[in-house]
């Protein structure tokens, strides 16, 4: 995770209500798999925790082998702000870069 995406994750994070941020893959897009981010209480059984600079997030067991080797970073321009991932593993990914083949 770079920097920014740290300190993003980190004002996620703060609320009145704490919970944890787990990091996954859904099959959808027209490349076949998309990054979703979901708010959850706990861990599920065989989640991955993967801490940097005090923010801890969860990685979905079954996108472990999909996002390893990943760098998250946080991008803002005049039209959007989100999360990227640069991913050594894609294979192909969709014109809009929303989704991806590996």
């Amino acid at each position: 995770q770079t920097s920014k995406a740290v300190d993003r994750l980190r004002g996620m994070l703060q609320s009145d209500n704490p919970q944890l941020i787990r990091i996954g893959v859904k099959n959808k897009g027209c490349a076949g798999m998309s990054y979703h981010l979901d708010y959850v209480d706990t861990p599920a059984k065989f989640d991955e925790i993967v801490e940097q600079d005090g923010v801890r997030v969860l990685i979905d067991s079954k996108a472990l082998f999909s996002i390893i080797g990943s760098e998250m970073d946080w991008t803002e321009d005049e039209l959007s702000s989100k999360f990227t991932f640069k991913n050594p593993n894609i294979k192909d990914e969709c014109g809009c870069g929303e989704s991806f083949t590996l």
